[in-house]
């Protein structure tokens, strides 16, 4: 049986992991994110440090992403580890959608499990995410806004790189959030109101 499953995509700056991690705190649920990356390195075999330094990247087609002896071994020379990485954590991801009730992270979560999770889109305006990305980094704005912008791209990447969607796409997601004009507080509240709608229509029903 299929679980009750978030997943949860966002831009960087837009605060989605916090909020991700305190809906799963509020709903006593599990909640992936790096997570994703230790058990896909158990289950290949291949240490976290180098997992971690494709996590959420397409691989470039002019070279291979590491210049390491493990991505030049026998099984791997012919898939970049970002492929190997991508499709480790797919197969996790299918597993716990039938294994538990969980928050999970980017990873195209949400194209992996398409109608099967609650798909969530959190975002910001720009100078509000380059704001957050300043404070949390302690660096100058201007550093900021050229790091949000990097990794805008990069997650856009390696999102259409592996769905052939638009990460911007408004209907490959279930409910997208502006997380400028909720506290953290209302935008765990109103996840935690459409988790129940979808998955507890019943208790819902009952709170109304």
């Amino acid at each position: 049986m299929t679980k009750r499953i978030i997943t949860i995509n966002r831009m960087y700056g837009s605060n989605g992991r916090k909020i991700g991690k305190a809906l799963s705190d509020e709903l006593g649920i599990h909640y992936y994110d790096k997570e994703l990356i230790r058990i896909a390195s158990e289950k290949e075999g291949i240490p976290y440090e180098e997992l971690q330094k494709v996590d959420e990247k397409r691989a470039s087609q002019w070279r291979y992403p590491l210049d390491e002896p493990m991505q030049m071994a026998p099984q791997y020379r012919f898939y970049p580890m970002n492929d190997v990485l991508y499709q480790a954590e797919s197969e996790i991801i299918l597993s716990l959608s039938e294994r538990e009730d969980c928050v999970i992270i980017g990873r195209c979560a949400g194209h992996i499990l398409e109608k099967r999770a609650l798909r969530v889109f959190i975002h910001a305006p720009f100078d509000f995410r380059v704001s957050t990305a300043a404070e949390r980094m302690d660096i100058p704005e201007r550093d900021a806004r050229v790091y949000v912008k990097k990794m805008d791209k990069e997650r856009r990447n390696y999102y259409e790189y592996f769905t052939d969607e638009k990460w911007l796409d408004i209907t490959s997601y279930d409910l997208c959030i502006d997380s400028s004009r909720f506290t953290e507080t209302q935008a765990v509240q109103i996840l935690k109101a459409a988790y129940e709608d979808r998955y507890c229509p019943e208790s819902a029903a009952d709170v109304s």
